[in-house]
């Protein structure tokens, strides 16, 4: 496959699925006053990323100081979706629309996140910022500039080859949720699998 096309961006070429032992490690930063930790929130379409957020959120806003920035390509979905089910005040939510490549955003031109990321931080002066990305492949990946804590979400809709694929997503991330277990066996999907792949990646 020919990544030499131009569409605004570069691709990163890789030559095998990658390691969990061998992934980025985190930034190790000490002032956070500028911009709050981030967790970044990736995985493919409808496997469960805003849930999860919309989960996070109501288990610990009455506990901790968190915003939420959500990424979709020419809509503001997500957003609107957390809104609706009230995850947090609609002020400690913003929407970015990437217009493209939902990775790009979050690794290539993470710009505009880390600007939503700068004024909610300065607004709200955050514990913690929840970075959703828009759905893409197991090539999508948080740079490390922009998130300093990276959880990737597969389902078990997929079948049980998408852990063994590796790839960035799922190689590079800090803890690899895997969702939608119950429909394992309408799928035919062996929950083993997860046990026995990637040095101990799957979780």
């Amino acid at each position: 496959h020919d990544h030499s096309h131009e569409h605004g961006h570069t691709h990163e070429v890789m030559t095998s699925p990658g390691l969990w032992t061998s992934r980025d490690k985190p930034i190790h930063r000490a002032d956070f006053a500028e911009r709050a930790f981030t967790v970044g929130i990736g995985g493919p379409v409808g496997s469960g990323k805003t849930a999860l957020v919309l989960a996070l959120c109501k288990y610990l806003r009455d506990s901790c100081n968190i915003c939420v920035v959500t990424n979709d390509i020419f809509t503001k979905e997500d957003w609107e979706f957390l809104v609706k089910n009230k995850a947090l005040d609609e002020k400690r939510m913003r929407a970015v629309e990437t217009g493209g490549c939902p990775h790009a955003a979050i690794r290539e031109d993470f710009s505009l996140n880390m600007e939503e990321v700068k004024q909610l931080t300065k607004q709200f002066h955050p514990e913690f910022v929840i970075i959703e990305s828009g759905g893409d492949n197991l090539a999508a990946n948080y740079s490390r500039e922009l998130a300093d804590y990276i959880i990737y979400v597969i389902d078990v809709a997929g079948g049980d080859k998408v852990p063994r694929k590796g790839g960035p997503g799922i190689t590079q991330s800090d803890l690899l949720v895997i969702n939608k277990t119950d429909l394992a066996d309408a799928v035919g999907a062996d929950l083993k699998v997860k046990y026995n792949t990637h040095q101990g990646l799957i979780l």
